[in-house]
């Protein structure tokens, strides 16, 4: 039922203050007429006694409290959905973009989707390939993941989330795969590099695109990322696709929400977040998984840019605590011109014992060999800064040898180069030949029969 006021008494920011008002929920959706008829949408952000505080998803310029109605539509904020969306860009707000005609929905759903039942959840544990070789040996993405990237200002992570969305392939099922693209307060040349990179290969055909960037309202970041993830919804629960959802930038997002939470007068929490920001988190990134009885699925691979290269900042801090995991990059291996420059030692995903178990025999023996000799290799050079090259064992230049091949020839790859799983392992099998064969401890000795002396 919509009711219509007149009672505006403040305006702060993205926020207006409506008073007077009766049976109004939160999050229901209101639209303000301006004195001149200029219509702009919010939602209800709080509801007390008879006073609603409602968010604009648009700009209050020329709104005033004199003169300007705000219409309560008595529903929440909803996306239309189809498999029409496929191929599209959408602005942060769920218009389209790209010139091609509205969308005819198959239904509307509420954009904070429906919670799923932990009982009803399945447990993720199938291979989804990335064609980069530092995540899908050493940290595996598994279909259902949540696997965040956390990276810095002037780090190529859009490049990598533009890599990951063109190569990105659960094996088996390629042809029921898509990818669904959030872009958060991004310039406008990185939305022109994301377009121009899903035209360009066509991955476009299987993708759909929400771009916010940062001219767009501050406000209208908050709903971007939650109408990606009704999209995800849609596609993998009732299209039975398998859905990578890309989330990019989400400090621009919480950024966002600071922002409002100090135009509401909120106490504020560390460093200014809201004190309730693991909990916001939270919903988005526990809307990926997979559901008992569903084909489908949605993996989330959200990329933050810590600021000041601080992983104990509260933003990849909270973010720790609910995804399964991290890919973290390194601003020292971006100054030596390796791409992706992906750290390997404190990147993780916790899921990835699953599914090395179904890519190929020799994985999880690999896995473990090559961690410990690049790590056992970074010690030995940091040795070898200290006390000179010539006081190395023969052992250890064995090791610092490895370290060298193994950022050069396994981490370093081609933006376009798309590896297999097999290819992968492979090189890693080249890479250890340079290891004495009785410092392999960790693979067995069947497997070395099998693949290192091919090599």
């Amino acid at each position: 039922m919509q009711k219509e006021y007149k009672t505006i008494t403040q305006i702060a920011g993205p926020l207006i203050l409506v008073e007077e008002v009766e049976g109004i929920k939160y999050g229901e959706l209101v639209e303000v007429v301006t004195p001149d008829g200029i219509k702009r949408m919010g939602k209800v952000l709080q509801v007390h006694r008879d006073k609603a505080l409602v968010q604009m998803f648009e700009s209050t310029r020329g709104v005033t409290t004199e003169g300007t109605k705000a219409k309560f539509l008595g529903k929440p904020l909803e996306i239309g959905v189809s498999q029409d969306m496929l191929g599209r860009i959408f602005s942060g707000s769920g218009k389209p973009i790209d010139g091609g005609f509205a969308i005819i929905p198959e239904k509307k759903l509420n954009i904070n989707g429906a919670p799923i039942n932990p009982y009803s959840r399945d447990f993720p544990n199938d291979f989804y390939q990335t064609g980069i070789s530092t995540i899908d040996c050493l940290n595996t993405l598994v279909r259902g993941q949540k696997l965040p990237i956390f990276s810095g200002a002037g780090l190529p992570h859009s490049q990598v989330a533009a890599q990951i969305a063109r190569q990105c392939k659960v094996r088996g099922g390629e042809e029921n795969t898509a990818v669904i693209f959030a872009a958060m307060g991004v310039t406008f040349e990185e939305a022109e590099y994301f377009t121009n990179e899903f035209k360009k290969t066509g991955a476009i055909n299987r993708s759909i695109l929400f771009i916010n960037t940062a001219a767009d309202p501050v406000v209208e970041r908050i709903a971007t990322p939650r109408l990606a993830l009704t999209a995800a919804e849609y596609l993998a629960f009732e299209k039975d696709m398998h859905v990578l959802v890309i989330l990019t930038d989400l400090t621009n997002y919480c950024e966002a929400l600071r922002e409002v939470s100090a135009a509401r007068k909120e106490v504020p929490g560390r460093r200014g977040y809201p004190g309730y920001l693991y909990t916001d988190l939270a919903t988005l990134y526990e809307r990926a998984g997979r559901i008992k009885g569903k084909k489908g699925s949605i993996t989330q691979i959200p990329i933050l840019t810590m600021p000041e290269d601080d992983i104990t900042h509260p933003i990849p801090d909270l973010t720790g605590y609910i995804t399964e995991g991290q890919i973290v990059l390194s601003r020292e291996l971006h100054r030596e011109g390796i791409y992706p420059p992906v750290n390997v030692l404190p990147s993780l995903s916790r899921l990835s014992p699953t599914a090395r178990k179904v890519t190929r025999e020799d994985h999880e023996g690999v896995f473990g060999q090559m961690y410990a000799s690049f790590a056992r290799g970074l010690e030995v050079r940091d040795l070898a800064v200290i006390l000179g090259e010539s006081a190395l064992s023969e052992t250890d230049l064995k090791y610092l040898k490895f370290a060298k091949e193994f950022e050069k020839r396994f981490i370093t790859q081609g933006d376009y180069d798309d590896r297999s799983i097999e290819q992968t392992l492979d090189i890693a099998w080249e890479i250890m030949t340079i290891l004495p064969k009785n410092e392999l401890k960790r693979v067995k000795e069947v497997f070395i029969e099998k693949y290192l002396l091919k090599k």
